[in-house]
């Protein structure tokens, strides 16, 4: 057979020979990057270093700084203590792969009792592998091949999602001899995730932490956000309660045609959430006057801001709502990026000196001027418009900044109740693959960005890294100081998003640098089957972004 050529940035890569692997040919860059190289973009899609190279293509490649490249060696390292598990615990019990945690990963073991000896027997053997530097191996095969291998080991959670799946093959990963499947690449071998941290907590479980990708080289000191975990468990809990803790759980329900149940069961958790919010509220009226909501994008803050102002209605609080956007500073003050771009996210584009000045003499009962900001003129203008509120009335804030005590500074901390909101997703797609807060947060923000903005898919997908920034340095590292945390996560809200985001994001062209990232999006769709918007509720948060809803 004829050698191949791969183009690599500007130049070609020659004389390789068919069925090579793409771990030789990253051996020959590797010099070219500051980290490993952990995975690849192959033609138009990302692939793992255990490729084999049949044909003349073009290839990318990613390391450890890059959001893909780190996506792969949490993967992989899931792989990994999902494999050191099994040679430790009972052939019955298992671990489930539940959700990140700052910079770790949620998991635990069920089916028997473990201790924190059986933590460290696990890291025992998942270094002893790293040691032996296993090949990850990737396979595709039958469908029913791969039902019947997992129902032979008892993994009847992977069985229930391969029934919902229509591909005649499907991808399967080996390790050490045990199988198993992955939604994505993994490392070439178990050499490279060297640097993990497992943390043993009460209840049978624990966090594995690894480094981020701002820091490859290095395991941040893992942070315990007590109140986010704390929600995540409760939900992961009353999931178990309810019968519905994975995908196929859900699934299930649509070919049985009761998703009516479900929608009511996850809508009624989420307004319970609002109803005892308010109150707690009610509770401490003489001393609460300011509501402050935050949360990363597509959080739903605008929908619970809304429905907390009704339900403080029903205890006889009466709010009123300020908008952040109207204290920008104007554009000659405004703040810059390190690419010379306005930041509108810096808490230095609020004009905080007015907001607090405003805030004060709200507080004191006198009567204020509301601001405005011009977009277009990038100017700040004194309305006519005023605001004036009773003794017991409060005032509800939703911004990027309100968890900063910087942004309200003047104001006693005991006038504030802060709320941090995520869409923390409980729902898993089997034992060992979850769904990601961030994706959903993701296609939420697709799918609204489309229908309000006519944005297109490729282009939500390419401005995302700096959304995500926004969130990690401005909203994250303050959710600790949160009096609450609601969890604005609707189980079945993937299944509806599916309609509207899967033609958005196959309209992305194989050509663009979003393609790969769009196709992994699509495929984690495919794992919920379609419902239709029309039962949805028109109040519902879910509506923030289909649309819809009552206006």
């Amino acid at each position: 057979m004829k050698n191949v050529k791969l183009k690599y940035k500007n130049i070609y890569i020659d004389n390789i020979v068919p069925g090579t692997k793409l771990f030789e040919i990253s051996k020959i860059v590797q010099d070219e990057y500051k980290y490993p190289i952990v995975g690849a973009k192959l033609g138009e899609f990302n692939v793992g270093l255990n490729t084999e190279i049949k044909a003349n293509n073009k290839v990318e490649f990613y390391d450890l700084s890059t959001t893909t490249g780190n996506r792969i060696y949490a993967r992989s390292l899931e792989f990994l203590v999902t494999v050191a598990a099994k040679k430790v615990i009972d052939e019955t019990s298992d671990i489930l792969i539940n959700y990140s945690l700052d910079n770790g990963i949620f998991c635990e073991i069920t089916g028997q009792r473990i201790t924190k000896i059986t933590i460290q027997k696990i890291e025992e053997v998942m270094r002893e592998m790293v040691q032996r530097q296993i090949p990850y191996q990737e396979m595709y095969v039958d469908r029913f091949e791969a039902i019947n291998y997992f129902k032979k080991h008892h993994q009847m959670d992977k069985v229930e999602n391969l029934r919902f799946t229509t591909n005649k093959t499907i991808t399967l990963h080996s390790l050490d001899g045990v199988y198993d499947n992955f939604f994505g690449p993994l490392v070439y071998n178990t050499g490279v995730i060297d640097k993990f941290k497992i943390i043993y907590l009460k209840e049978n479980s624990f966090i594995i932490t690894y480094p981020g990708q701002d820091d490859p080289e290095h395991i941040k000191e893992y942070v315990h956000h007590k109140q986010t975990f704390d929600t995540y468990k409760a939900y992961q809990e009353w999931g178990r309660l309810i019968g519905i803790s994975t995908v196929s759980d859900l699934n299930k329900l649509g070919t049985e045609s009761v998703y009516d149940s479900a929608v009511d069961l996850f809508e009624a958790h989420y307004e319970d959430q609002l109803f005892e919010v308010s109150k707690k509220i009610k509770k401490d009226e003489d001393r609460i006057k300011i509501i402050l909501i935050a949360g990363p994008s597509s959080s739903g803050k605008t929908t619970t801001a809304n429905k907390l102002s009704l339900y403080l209605k029903v205890q006889g609080i009466t709010s009123y709502r300020i908008s952040l956007d109207d204290y920008f500073v104007d554009r000659s003050k405004m703040p810059k990026d390190e690419n010379g771009n306005y930041d509108f996210a810096s808490i230095k584009a609020i004009d905080t000196r007015l907001f607090n000045d405003n805030l004060n003499k709200l507080l004191k009962g006198e009567k204020i001027k509301i601001p405005h900001y011009d977009f277009v003129s990038g100017e700040n203008t004194i309305t006519d418009n005023t605001l004036h509120i009773k003794e017991n009335d409060v005032i509800i804030v939703e911004g990027i900044h309100t968890l900063n005590d910087e942004l309200t500074k003047s104001i006693p901390r005991e006038n504030k109740f802060k709320i941090f909101i995520s869409p923390l997703m409980h729902l898993k797609i089997d034992n060992h693959n979850r769904v990601h807060t961030t994706d959903v947060r993701k296609i939420r923000r697709i799918v609204r960005d489309n229908r309000t903005r006519g944005t297109k898919a490729e282009d939500t997908l390419k401005m995302w890294p700096n959304v995500d920034k926004e969130a990690r340095e401005n909203i994250y590292p303050y959710q600790d100081d949160a009096d609450e945390v609601i969890n604005s996560s609707l189980g079945y809200e993937l299944n509806v998003l599916r309609t509207y985001a899967e033609p958005l994001l196959y309209g992305i062209e194989s050509s663009s640098k979003a393609y790969p990232e769009a196709i992994r999006l699509i495929n984690l769709l495919r794992n919920f089957l379609p419902i239709t918007s029309e039962i949805v509720p028109k109040d519902s948060v879910l509506r923030e972004f289909i649309g819809g809803g009552i206006e």
